[in-house]
């Protein structure tokens, strides 16, 4: 079957993905192969403007391609790289910074957001963030990248680049990327409370053994509403509830709705039922990972070599923007 077009999206070496991250990115990644050609980037670079300590960094960007990998990523045909071993996506990102007014990347709310959060840290790297993301977009002529409906500014800010690009080098030679709008659901953490995140530690790591991942579903918060196993719950409010309706069977999730909201059920099972689902579910990805992880070697050539293959793209699409650009 004929492919769509090209996708790129890339994600950040935080280490083992957790739940949030498989359900709001690395399961669609997967879906895409069926009807796009995927770049898909470990963005190391992108990771330096908030991390201060890297002492972790390699290992986080192998601990991520073991899970994408082990999540369905098809390297035979899927390209799956570290943004660091192309150095292009660099000079590319130099030079569309010539055409990006300083005032429009510090008024992006990512920005802004990033900027309260690190008030400590607000460095170059994090300013110039969008233009270095709108670079691994277009180095690879992209024609589609998929977002979430809050990631939307950052698509149409890279619009606005190449046509900034394009203009003042009378050139056609970068693509405007499109967006695909993905249905990313907010994981919530254990605490029911805060988007799942590593740095809350609210979170639930895909690679976690059966028993960790029991005693993390034991620790998350249920019905705020409900003290004591005889108040009726309201399942609408639970996290653990939300959660019940990715992984446990129809028919379950049912009865769990129905004994939920008149106490025939407790909070306690809710969470051990929760468990066992998830845990059951996790079995293939867990198993394949442990096959991958036993063969660091093979992970390594398979980034080397879609780094290879990324490179034969990046060169091409740098060639033409030097000569736009009449560089020597």
């Amino acid at each position: 079957m004929a492919k769509k077009g090209r996708v790129f999206s890339g994600i950040r070496p935080t280490g083992r993905a957790h739940l949030g991250n498989y359900l709001g990115a690395i399961q669609n990644y997967v879906a895409l192969q069926d009807e796009y050609d995927c770049v898909y980037c470990i963005v190391d670079i992108h990771a330096l403007t908030t991390v201060e300590d890297t002492v972790n960094l390699k290992q986080n960007t192998y601990e991520m391609a073991l899970d994408l990998l082990a999540a369905g990523i098809r390297p035979e045909e899927t390209i799956l790289f570290v943004q660091s071993h192309v150095p292009q996506v660099m000079e590319l990102h130099t030079l569309l910074s010539m055409v990006t007014p300083l005032g429009k990347l510090t008024d992006l709310p990512t920005f802004k957001e990033k900027a309260r959060q690190q008030p400590h840290n607000v460095n170059y790297g994090l300013v110039g963030y969008p233009v270095l993301m709108t670079a691994d977009i277009v180095l690879y002529k992209t024609d589609i990248v998929p977002v979430g409906i809050d990631q939307a500014p950052h698509i149409e800010f890279a619009r606005e680049v190449v046509r900034s690009f394009n203009y003042r080098y009378n050139t056609k030679v970068l693509i405007e990327p499109d967006m695909k709008n993905t249905e990313v659901p907010k994981v919530l953490g254990i605490d029911g409370k805060e988007k799942m995140s590593k740095s809350l530690d609210n979170h639930i790591e895909l690679a976690l053994t059966p028993e960790e991942t029991r005693q993390r579903v034991m620790m998350m918060v249920t019905d705020p509403q409900r003290m004591k196993r005889t108040d009726p719950g309201n399942p609408d409010i639970c996290n653990v509830f939300s959660l019940h309706k990715i992984f446990t069977p129809k028919e379950d999730v049912d009865m769990i709705n129905t004994e939920c909201r008149r106490a025939g059920i407790g909070c306690v099972d809710c969470k051990k039922r929760f468990a066992e689902n998830l845990n059951k579910a996790l079995e293939p990805f867990r198993a394949k990972r442990a096959e991958l992880a036993s063969r660091p070697d093979q992970v390594v050539a398979i980034l080397e070599d879609g780094a290879r293959r990324a490179r034969l793209i990046a060169e091409k699409t740098m060639a033409e923007v030097r000569e736009a650009v009449q560089l020597p």
